[in-house]
């Protein structure tokens, strides 16, 4: 059984150092046999959560547009490898908006109790963060962490690792990075593998 892989880059600046990060990422998935597809949010058409509730009543979206179509496909993935720059210590606009129409699953799985994702479901789907920062500070993504754990959390996918990489000023870039690319190359194999593993067992 294939593994399928989803990349979704919530960059707004096209085949930046971030996107660069995630593709070296999905081709180290796509040459360890897994099925690779990518996703740029800023090519998407969808709007931020109004803030209604009215899927605490329902657990359905009353706003239909990409983002609901978007979420079935991380659904229905093995992995997702969740792409952003960090903008004022956070995660980009595009991302937090799109992270916030998972309303309608967060109301699914804790008020209306219709969406359950087993402990063996959390151990076969898994999720990775890939950033980049200009900053060289260490605690540069630590603003980030808690909403990509939401994201994960609410889609049943168990935070797997990270492929981060800071002082992007410093370096010029992330192709002037000493490990950044490598780490990312073998860090997309490796997760195929474990995937792989858990099929089979």
């Amino acid at each position: 059984m294939a593994i399928t892989v989803l990349g979704i880059s919530g960059s707004p600046h096209r085949h930046g150092n971030t996107e660069t990060l995630l593709d070296r990422f999905l081709e180290g998935v796509q040459d360890a046999g897994a099925s690779v597809d990518k996703i740029v949010l800023k090519t998407l058409r969808y709007s931020p959560c109004r803030g209604c509730n009215a899927c605490h009543n329902t657990g359905v979206c009353i706003v239909s547009d990409d983002a609901i179509t978007l979420y079935e496909r991380i659904l229905s993935s093995d992995c997702v490898a969740v792409a952003s720059p960090i903008y004022t210590m956070g995660i980009t606009a595009e991302l937090k908006g799109f992270i916030d129409r998972q309303q309608y699953l967060w109301a699914r799985k804790f008020i209306l109790k219709t969406l359950y994702f087993s402990d063996d479901h959390i151990r076969r789907h898994k999720g990775v963060f890939i950033s980049t920062a200009g900053l060289g500070w260490e605690n540069v993504f630590d603003g980030a962490f808690p909403v990509i754990t939401a994201l994960f959390n609410t889609t049943g996918f168990e935070y797997y690792d990270n492929v981060i990489a800071n002082d992007m000023d410093r370096y010029g870039g992330i192709k002037n990075h000493p490990t950044a690319l490598t780490d990312a190359y073998e860090k997309g194999k490796k997760v195929v593998g474990i995937l792989m593993h858990l099929k089979t067992a």
